[in-house]
This record gives structure tokens, sequence and C-alpha cells, in this order.
């Protein structure tokens, strides 16, 4: 399966259409042909009607024809995630208990992207109800592989060139993991930087919700528009993500080389290829190495996912008919005692103090999103190199830098809370970087 999209880049996209070089009906027509060709096999979207886009694509260039104003995403394609509130369309949330609903309203960031101008593409497959069950879903570099979850159908979009932008969600590692595994740009903002009002909820604490593209400078295309505009009912200017990242860093960024907790499971080759990059970054990484207490995040974040899941899938365990992984999970969360989930939630804060320490060296931490290249299908991979920054709420991203035996392995750049702008010019630096260093070698 051919895995590199043939339209420009997100960006270009947008502005050959505010220019009037293309119009949003060819945009669609695109999009339409290569969703028919290459969706019966990948499976990346759970629904699409080719009649509802030639619709939006029409309205927006009648929009665009009168001389009305048009917004920074005008015409631009972006499929949403199957647990994201749509008006009118399917939300199933990936859940045999919730077929044939259809939402009466909006998600706040549908919302957001219908007033930029978007053209709204489908809904991509996710894992039942955003947990961890294997979807149906296949890796575009290889069928017989998982293109990770839960945010499968979202990442798989993006890869093979279905969709240029996409939108996931991530409880642990479900952006970062399936851009690691598909080989695009996963990023997931700082907690709480998107709205997740009409999207589900499966755990309040740590859900995030991500953006798929291509490249860092694409994902700061699309956050701009969905970034909360008020936090704590407190109007705050756009956060300028495309414009910091276009401006460039004034200086090579120093990065930070970490070997997260759950390293002795990364594959040997994953190990080598950290080891070379560090290598070939020369005096502009150094290796750190995290306190023992980062070692018990992982439980910590699993505490609050399983002990929030039974609360927020409660109606769904009465109901029945959920898959053994959803159904574990709940009983696991039904277990856990009031004192352990209240310590849980302490450790964000503590982690954060000691990060902070490491983000005043550097400008971005570095290390794999994955332990190896994706594996089969039978499984969505192990988040244990995400989980620690979803618990932590600190932004992360998946750059597709690294290739391991024919599949692709993102770096995942980690920086502090609230500095998405510069870790986003930071991982497009690091992007670039690469790109040029395989330039010269080929």
């Amino acid at each position: 399966m051919e895995t590199e999209p043939q339209a420009p880049d997100a960006v270009t996209l947008r502005d050959r259409i505010a220019q009037g070089a293309v119009s949003v009906a060819d945009v669609a027509a695109h999009y339409i042909a290569r969703i028919e060709a290459a969706d019966p096999e990948i499976g990346a979207f759970v629904w699409f009607d080719a009649g509802f886009v030639r619709h939006q694509a029409e309205m927006l260039d009648a929009q665009r024809r009168a001389g009305r104003p048009i917004g920074p995403l005008h015409g631009v394609p972006v499929a949403l995630k199957d647990v994201i509130d749509t008006a009118r369309i399917p939300t199933e949330n990936g859940t045999a208990p919730d077929s044939g609903r259809v939402p009466d309203t909006d998600a706040d960031l549908v919302v957001r992207l219908k007033s930029a101008g978007a053209l709204i593409l489908g809904k991509t497959v996710t894992c039942e109800l955003a947990f961890m069950t294997p979807s149906a879903t296949k890796n575009p570099h290889d069928e017989t592989r998982t293109p990770g979850g839960s945010s499968a159908g979202s990442a798989a979009a993006v890869a093979a060139g279905m969709a240029p932008l996409t939108v996931g969600t991530q409880t642990g590692g479900s952006v970062i993991r399936p851009a690691s595994f598909c080989g695009v740009t996963g990023f997931k903002p700082t907690f709480d930087a998107i709205s997740t009002r009409g999207v589900l909820s499966q755990a309040p604490s740590l859900d995030t919700v991500g953006v798929f593209a291509r490249t860092p400078r694409e994902a700061a295309l699309l956050c701009d528009v969905l970034f909360a505009t008020e936090q704590g009912g407190v109007a705050v200017p756009p956060p300028g993500l495309l414009r910091c990242v276009d401006a460039g860093a004034p200086l090579p960024p120093v990065l930070a080389v970490l070997r997260p907790p759950g390293w002795d499971r990364a594959t040997p080759e994953t190990v080598e290829a950290m080891d070379e990059l560090t290598t070939a970054l020369g005096d502009q990484a150094f290796v750190i190495e995290l306190p023992a207490l980062f070692d018990e995040a992982d439980a910590a974040r699993r505490c609050i996912n399983v002990a929030e899941m039974a609360r927020c899938f409660h109606s769904y365990a009465k109901r029945g008919g959920l898959g053994d992984a959803v159904t574990a999970a709940i009983a696991e969360g039904d277990t856990i005692l009031a004192r352990d989930y209240i310590a849980a939630l302490d450790w964000s804060g503590v982690l954060n103090a000691l990060l902070d320490e490491v983000f005043a060296r550097c400008d971005a931490i570095i290390c794999p999103a994955a332990l190896g290249p994706a594996p089969g299908r039978d499984t969505t991979g192990d988040p244990v190199f995400n989980g620690l920054w979803t618990l932590c709420g600190t932004p992360a991203v998946t750059v597709p830098v690294l290739d391991i035996d024919g599949l692709p392995l993102g770096v995942q750049l980690i920086g502090p809370r609230g500095g998405d702008a510069r870790l986003l010019r930071t991982a497009q630096w690091l992007y670039d970087w690469i790109d040029t260093a395989k330039g010269e070698t080929s």
C-alpha cells in the first residue's frame, strides 16, 4: 500500500484554496477518490459519505465566490475519531451498545472546526470505548501489523493519504503510539488545551484530545483552531502555534535523551537506533536519568484510568455487550480503594516538579515513542513510553524519523506543561534536520 499522500501538505493546501488556485470541490474529489481506493484494504473509516463531503465542498466554494469571509481551515479536510460527537452523523464509540447512536449536537471541537471552514471527511475507527481492544484497521505499511490504538483509524488515514489532518484522543498512549507505528506526526497537547466536551469520557483526569498530520507544522495549523480560547472562564489570546513553528528556533535546540521507565522492554533495534540518533545530535543532546520515583508512575496512571473507567462506563457495564478488555478494566476499577485513587491523583504534581528541573536545562526531552515498530494485529502495542506524559499532562509529539527494517518508529519529544508552541517548533526542527541528513546520505 502506498503511504504517501499525493496532495500538498495541509498548510500549502490551505493557502492554495484561499488564493483560489484550487477549489474545495477539487480537494474533496481527490480525497474521496483516495478513500474509495485505499480504505477497502486499510479500514480506517467507520463512517464515510462521499455525497456529504461533496455537499460541504459546494457550500464552502459558494461562500468564497460570494466574497464572504473564510476561516483559517477553509476547505482543508479533517477526519474525526469516532468518539467525538457529530450532529446527525453516527458516533458509535467503537462499541456494540452504541450501534446506531446519532448525537443531536456537535462536540466543542467540531464546532470550532466547522467555524474555521474545515471540510469534515468522516469518522475514523476507534478501539472499543477508546480502550485497548485491537480494531479491524490495518497498518498501511504492513497489513499484518497493528496501526496501534485506540486512535487506529485516525493514524492510518493520514499514513495512507486519505486525510491530511485527523483528530484522535489519548488516555494512555492512543495518539503517540499509533503515530509511531504508522509513520506520521502525532501531537498530544498539554492536558485540557483542547475541550473534551462532547468527546467520550473514559478517564476525565487523563483524557486528552490530540491530532495527527504528516509534520509538526501541520499539527500546529490544526491546533491553532482547536486550542481553547478560555481557561477557567477567562479569555486568553489565540495560541499562535503555527506562527511560532514558522519563526524557527533562534538557536539549535538542546535535547535531553531519556531511557524512560520500561526501557528494558524496548527492542534491541530501538536501543541501537536511539544510540545512533544521540551520537548524531552531538553537543545538542545529553543523556538524563529520572529519579526512581518515576518507575511507579505507570501504576499510578493505570489506577486512575481503571477507577475512572468504572465510574464513566458504569451504565455500559449494566447494559452488557462489552468486549473482554473493557469489561476486565471496569472490573479492575471497581476494586480500587478511594485512598489509592486519591493518592494516584497526587502523582502528577510531584512528577512535574521534578521534570521542571530537567526542562530548565533543555528545550525538550527525547525518547522513543514505542518499544519498537508495530507488532502484530492481536495487540495495539504497549503504551509504557507514553502513559507517564499523559499522567503528567505534559505535551508530547511523535516525529516520524526512525526506520527499522523498513518499518517506521517515531521519536517522542516532550515539553513542559503549557510549552506546546516551543515543543512543536523543536519537533519541526528535528523533522527537518533528519530530512536533510537523509538527503545528504542518499
